[in-house]
C-alpha cells in the first residue's frame, strides 16, 4: 500500500493480489504516434514515447493490462479509462470485451476551454473517460450539484410522475393540487464535467506531458471510493492520482516505467500542492461582468465580448491593418475622461493602434471630452444618450422661440 513502483506495469500488476483494489484509474498513451515532450519551469524535460508499430499492437498492449486490472479489482470496484478522440472507440470495445457490455456505466466527457488554433475543423475541447464496474454491485457515492439558473421553483418543490405517454408531469392529488416532493439538495452529477485545464502558471503544474488536474481526479475518487479504500494507477506519470488519493485519505499504488516519473511522483507526494479553480468555485457565470446594456452595445457593433479586462470590453470583428480595434464602454461610476484613460492605457499595453469609447452618460467635467478630437480614439455617444441630447436641444430651441414670441 502507498507505494510508487518502477517497472513494466503488466509485470507489476501480476504481482498484486486478486480482489484487492477499489478503483483503477488509467491514463494510458493515447496512440498519438508521437513522442510526448514537455519542460517544467526549471527547463527540465519530461517525455514518453507514444509511437506504435500498429493499432493492433497498441490494443493488445491495453487489453492485457485491462485483464489484470479486472482480476485485481474488488467485486465492488470500478475502472475509469481516460482517452481522447484518436482511439476512444477502439478502447471502449476492448473494455466491453474484458468487463462486459453490461458493466458499462458512463461515458464521461471532460469538457474544458482551450485557445483556438489554425487547424481546419472544430476545436477539440474535451476528452473521454470510460467508467466500467466489475460487477453490478459496485460502490457509488452520489454527488449533487446546484440547480441550473433556469430551474423554476415548481421543478424543485413538486414531485413528478410519468403519464400515459411516458412524459414527465407534475403529480397531482385527487383534488388536483400539486404534490410536494421529498427534500431536494441538488441535481445529481451528470456525465459532462466542466473542469478547466491547469493554468500554465498553476503551482500544481510540474511540466509533465498530459498532466491532469487534481480536481478531475478528486471527482472520480469521491464518486466510487470511501476513506481507506485503495486506488491503483498503472500509468501514474507525474502522480496526480496518488496525490489525490493521499489528499482524500485513500491508499494508493502507482506504477510507471520511467524513473523520472517515479521521482516526480514521490516529490509531489511530499509537497502535496493543489491548485484551486476559481472557475469551479464560482461557475462560468462568475466570470461574466457585462451588463445587459453593455452586451447590447457590443452586439450592435458586432464586437467580440471580453469579460475580464478593466480597459477593454470587446473587439471589433474586423482588424485594421492587421491589428484588433478595442472597444471600451463608459461605466456608470466613470467620468468620460477615466474611460478614455483606461482604454488608452490598455491600447498602449497591448500595442494596438486604434480604439473606440462608447459614452453612456453625461459626466460634467471642465473639459468637454465628447467633442475632443483624439488621434487614435473615437468617442461615440450611445443611442439613448444621443436621443436625450437631441430632445434636450429641441426643448431648448422651442423654449427660446417661445421666449422670442412672448417678448416680441
Amino acid at each position: 500500500m502507498n507505494n510508487v513502483l518502477l517497472g513494466d506495469n503488466l509485470q507489476e500488476l501480476k504481482k498484486l493480489d486478486d480482489n484487492s483494489v477499489d478503483l483503477v484509474y488509467l491514463d494510458p498513451p493515447f496512440f498519438t504516434q508521437k513522442k510526448q515532450v514537455l519542460k517544467n519551469k526549471e527547463n527540465k524535460e519530461f517525455s514518453f514515447d507514444d509511437s506504435w508499430d500498429s493499432l493492433s499492437d497498441y490494443l493488445d498492449f491495453i487489453r492485457m493490462r485491462l485483464v489484470e486490472c479486472k482480476r485485481i479489482l474488488k467485486d465492488t470496484g470500478s475502472i475509469f479509462l481516460h482517452c481522447d478522440k484518436i482511439a476512444s472507440h477502439y478502447l471502449r470495445v476492448s473494455l466491453d470485451e474484458v468487463f462486459g457490455m453490461e458493466m458499462f456505466q458512463s461515458e464521461i466527457i471532460w469538457n474544458y476551454r482551450r485557445w483556438s488554433n489554425s487547424k481546419k475543423g472544430l476545436l477539440n475541447n474535451h476528452q473521454t473517460i470510460y467508467f466500467y464496474s466489475k460487477t453490478k454491485d459496485f460502490k457509488f457515492n452520489e454527488i449533487l450539484q446546484d440547480y441550473s439558473p433556469t430551474t423554476n421553483v415548481d421543478q424543485i418543490l413538486t414531485e413528478r410522475v410519468r403519464d400515459e405517454n411516458n412524459k414527465a408531469v407534475y403529480k397531482k392529488d385527487t383534488d388536483g393540487n400539486a404534490v410536494l416532493g421529498k427534500a431536494k439538495k441538488g441535481v445529481p452529477l451528470s456525465d459532462v464535467w466542466n473542469i478547466p485545464f491547469l493554468n500554465p502558471k498553476a503551482k500544481e503544474r510540474v511540466g509533465y506531458p498530459t498532466q491532469k488536474p487534481i480536481l478531475l481526479l478528486e471527482q472520480i475518487v469521491k464518486l466510487v471510493t470511501d476513506k481507506d479504500d485503495t486506488i491503483l494507477d498503472p500509468f501514474c506519470g507525474s502522480g496526480t492520482t496518488l496525490v489525490t488519493a493521499k489528499l482524500l485519505e485513500r491508499n494508493f499504488i502507482g506504477i510507471d516505467c520511467s524513473s523520472e516519473a517515479i521521482i516526480l511522483s514521490e516529490k509531489r507526494l511530499e509537497e502535496m500542492i493543489k491548485t484551486e479553480s476559481h472557475l469551479v468555485q464560482v461557475g462560468v457565470n462568475g466570470y461574466k461582468t457585462k451588463t445587459v446594456q453593455e452586451l447590447d452595445i457590443l452586439t450592435s457593433l458586432g464586437a467580440t465580448v471580453v469579460q475580464r479586462n478593466n480597459g477593454i470590453d470587446g473587439f471589433l470583428a474586423e482588424n485594421v491593418e492587421g491589428k484588433p480595434v478595442p472597444v471600451k464602454i463608459q461605466k456608470a461610476n466613470e467620468k468620460l475622461s477615466q474611460t478614455i484613460s483606461l482604454l488608452e492605457n490598455a491600447r498602449k499595453t497591448k500595442n494596438l493602434d486604434l480604439g473606440i469609447v462608447i459614452q453612456t452618460h453625461q459626466s460634467y467635467e471642465l473639459f468637454d471630452y465628447s467633442v475632443r478630437n483624439f488621434e487614435n480614439i473615437l468617442v461615440i455617444s450611445c443611442y439613448d444618450l444621443q436621443v436625450q441630447d437631441w430632445l434636450k436641444e429641441k426643448k431648448s430651441r422651442r423654449s427660446y422661440l417661445n421666449t422670442e414670441v412672448a417678448l416680441g
